[in-house]
């Protein structure tokens, strides 16, 4: 079933949906123009085009693989970064557990894929939603669903929409990174107070405790450890409730792409408890990095013996306007670039098949379909050269493109990464 979804991929036709490939392979199947093994560059591809690194999304792939296996945690990495099925299962390939995802969409997406376990890092109180997760249980015995809960209310709901339900829906009780950020309960004691909750509830089962150390206000590596430990005091607390009697195993998560060391750290603190600790870490903007964000906090700078992530993004883009010696014009903006946290910086300028690094320029604003570029006069920038850009905040940049090539160094498109959002 899995390589039947994922062989379907490959048989949807180019045509005009799909932003940057090349015009005459319009009436080609996808899996046909990948077997052409075209150049990014010669082959008939049109600018803007966003590209993925093989060699990089690989060393991405096999950095977080390595991290895991060596502190002893599960791995369900975060697909909503991506939305990509041929990337989900490249991951669990690589031994995740299962996959992370963040509202009921995502999971029918990965479910149509064949993906086997979620971890639903939100509430979910969405009758219709939850009807549909009870169905595929039923269905399904292999498939293993957990997702949050942050209030008795959001329970009562759960209950409501799972009346009939031949297995109960496990969940976890979300806490809070600190008063007055994102999702989760705020206290210890209203923790318990949800956890009761759940016990009272016909269609739900308890399994652990979680949440993302990504909200800390102030973030610093203090402040993450102090909220991780409680995290992990709230399970042994838990724990000695009773709240976890007969389970098989004990679920612990926490970890976006910025804190990860920490996690490794302070679950490596875990003690015995009355089942096996399932130590569950979500990383997931790790398979393409960044040029930015995660750059800067990815923890492998901390900690760089532990291994490094690599930006596998590029946007190529082509300069359309050179108003003045100090101002140039490309053809991409907002419509393809991520832009909410950083704008893309300028890598290399590519002209007659050479490549150099882009010294002197400077992305400094994006509209719908422009990067505005400021040059000085180490720029060598002509109308007509192509410049590609580095990119921040992957979250944002896979939901610009429906098709990815994914590109060799020299160029050569081995795949093409199809993404739903």
């Amino acid at each position: 079933m899995v390589l039947d979804a994922l062989a379907r991929l490959a048989e949807e036709r180019v045509g005009h949906r799909f932003k940057g490939l090349p015009p005459d392979a319009a009436d080609l199947t996808v899996g046909e123009l990948a077997a052409q093994r075209r150049n990014l560059f010669t082959g008939g591809f049109t600018t803007p085009v966003l590209a993925l690194s093989a060699e990089r999304l690989e060393h991405n792939l096999a950095a977080l693989e390595t991290f895991a296996e060596r502190h002893g945690l599960a791995f369900a990495p975060h697909g909503k970064t991506s939305m990509a099925p041929q990337l989900f299962h490249r991951q669990i390939e690589r031994g995740a557990w299962g996959i992370t995802l963040a509202v009921p969409h995502q999971v029918r997406v990965a479910r149509e894929f064949g993906v086997e376990r979620v971890f639903l890092a939100n509430e979910l109180v969405d009758a219709a939603a939850l009807r549909w997760i009870a169905a595929e249980q039923d269905a399904d015995p292999a498939f293993r669903f957990v997702c949050y809960v942050d209030s008795v209310r959001g329970v009562e709901l759960m209950d409501a929409a799972l009346a009939g339900a031949s297995r109960p829906v496990d969940v976890v009780v979300e806490l809070a990174a600190d008063e007055g950020a994102r999702t989760g309960v705020r206290t210890e004691a209203e923790c318990a107070a949800v956890a009761d909750a759940v016990a009272g509830a016909r269609a739900l089962r308890l399994v652990g405790v979680a949440g993302y150390e990504g909200e800390v206000p102030q973030a610093d590596p203090e402040r993450v450890r102090a909220w991780l430990r409680r995290l992990v005091a709230l399970a042994v607390d838990f724990d000695k409730a009773g709240r976890f009697t007969g389970l098989d195993e004990i679920v612990v998560s926490a970890g976006g792409s910025a804190w990860f060391d920490a996690v490794a750290d302070v679950f490596a603190e875990v003690p015995e408890l009355s089942a096996p600790v399932l130590k569950l870490l979500r990383s997931g903007a790790y398979v393409s990095h960044d040029d930015g964000h995660y750059q800067r906090l990815t923890p492998f700078n901390r900690v760089p013996g532990e291994g490094g992530l690599e930006p596998a993004f590029r946007l190529w883009t082509q300069v359309v306007s050179r108003p003045s010696a100090e101002q140039a014009f490309t053809n991409a903006g907002k419509r393809d670039a991520a832009y909410d946290l950083d704008l893309p910086v300028a890598r290399v300028v590519r002209r007659d098949g050479a490549e150099r690094p882009a010294t002197g320029i400077e992305v400094t604003g994006l509209s719908d379909q422009h990067a505005w570029l400021r040059t000085s006069s180490e720029a060598d920038l002509e109308v007509g050269d192509w410049v590609g850009l580095g990119l921040s905040h992957p979250c944002t940049s896979f939901d610009k493109w429906l098709l990815i090539p994914v590109a060799e160094a020299d160029g050569t498109v081995v795949d093409y990464i199809r993404t739903f959002f």
